[in-house]
């Protein structure tokens, strides 16, 4: 925030009212500590070195993020290592995943301030953000899920998690502000720091958990792995997800992994490697 902040006062400096505009709006997607955020970011002056310097960081770190995702959805897609984007080419996804984040939530702030200045009554105003918010999520977790979810996918089969995204996302924005008003705002100063930390903290592990299980829910509708048995016999999408999870282990090309049931009620092997045919 400090490093895109301090661009903006680079750039913008001669229109104050849009760079505070576009502030106004990342900030405010994070909900717990959107408002404390937005009384102490201001734009930084000094080195133009210096800011090159933190700004390096700071996409290095972004791109640490999307690194990770690219991993956990590559486990939760069971796609060998050996199939998986090497490094260069994964932070390459992670940097246009963050362009397009940027661009969205400068989009949203052109979007936001053109209907606060339609002349819409109260009502419809919280209706067009509402509406404004999902589409902003739709858009960036698509490119999310998109770009970091390994081959082979189809775009409609990630469009479920998408949804469940979205509207998670706004949920949790939603019970973030809740939380902050009910909570916080009567708190001392020092308990509301505490509270901010932990309220925080906790609402990047419910994101990162949302993720997860969106990614999850495209998994097991494109494979159909579903339902499930919690004990005794295996169902047949029992079966599909342990022949896919052997296959994912695989390290070379070269090598062969022969998945059987000894239940009797599969014969048949699947195998995965040269000259046989992955199995979903």
């Amino acid at each position: 925030l400090l490093a895109f902040t301090s661009i903006l006062g680079f750039v913008l400096e001669s229109n104050p009212s849009l760079r505070d505009d576009i502030v106004e709006t990342v900030v405010g997607r994070i909900p717990v500590i959107g408002s404390e955020l937005r009384d102490q970011v201001h734009p930084l002056t000094g080195s133009g070195i210096a800011l090159v310097l933190g700004f390096a960081g700071a996409l290095w770190a972004g791109l640490g993020v999307t690194v990770a995702l690219g991993t956990a959805f590559a486990e939760i897609w069971d796609v060998p290592r050996l199939e998986q984007p090497s490094g260069l080419r994964a932070r390459a996804r992670g940097l246009v995943v963050l362009l397009v984040i940027g661009a969205t939530l400068v989009a949203a702030t052109v979007a936001a301030g053109a209907a606060a200045g339609g002349g819409l009554d109260p009502a419809m105003e919280r209706l067009a953000a509402v509406f404004g918010s999902l589409g902003v999520n739709v858009l960036v977790f698509l490119t999310v899920f998109a770009l970091l979810t390994p081959r082979p996918r189809r775009i409609r089969d990630l469009l479920p998690g998408v949804a469940v995204a979205a509207i998670g996302a706004l949920l949790l924005q939603a019970a973030g502000g809740w939380y902050v008003n009910h909570t916080i705002s009567d708190a001392s100063a020092v308990y509301g720091t505490f509270a901010l930390v932990i309220g925080l903290l906790s609402w990047f592990w419910l994101g990162a958990q949302l993720l997860l299980m969106a990614a999850e829910v495209n998994v097991v509708l494109r494979w159909r792995l579903w339902p499930r048995s919690l004990a005794g016999d295996l169902e047949p999408a029992d079966r599909r997800a342990l022949r896919r999870f052997a296959q994912a282990t695989r390290q070379d090309r070269r090598e062969e992994i022969a998945v059987a049931f000894r239940d009797g009620d599969d014969p048949a092997e699947t195998r995965a490697g040269p000259g046989s045919p992955d199995q979903p």
